[in-house]
């Protein structure tokens, strides 16, 4: 069991708040998403809009009682900034989407661990097994 695992990639998420406070992040597309504003010295730099995304934090969890087109039309009168339903429903399926997949890979790197640390003690407790295999 010398072969390596190879690495793992984690999808990265859009919205990053470390100690209650928005950070910037890296412009990836044409687009400007919803919450963020350009930096003026540097244009691949996104700097958050903290009023934005915390109504858009508010948002998520509206969507479960209205609409879309309501949310994004309460979203829209508070900030004072437009989004269109479909581009709000985008973004929340978008982020839920990679929430899942980083929860699955996680789980999957869990497994791995465990499969290893299984075949190393069986490679260990085999007759005949060498002492390089047990240290592993």
């Amino acid at each position: 069991m010398t072969r390596s695992l190879g690495k793992w990639k984690l999808p990265q998420p859009t919205d990053i708040k470390e100690d209650d406070e928005w950070i910037s992040i890296p412009r990836i597309a044409r687009t400007i998403p919803f919450g963020y504003i350009q930096d003026n010295d540097d244009p691949d730099i996104l700097r958050p809009v903290s009023k934005e995304l915390d109504l858009l934090e508010k948002a998520r969890q509206h969507v479960n009682q209205y609409s879309y087109r309501e949310v994004a039309n309460w979203l829209t009168a508070n900030t004072g900034r437009s989004i269109s339903h479909i581009g709000l429903r985008k973004r929340l399926m978008n982020e839920r989407r990679r929430k899942d997949k980083a929860k699955s890979i996680r789980q999957w790197a869990e497994y791995a661990q465990k499969a290893i640390a299984k075949a190393n003690q069986i490679e260990a407790e085999r007759t005949g097994a060498s002492t390089t295999a047990a240290t592993g």
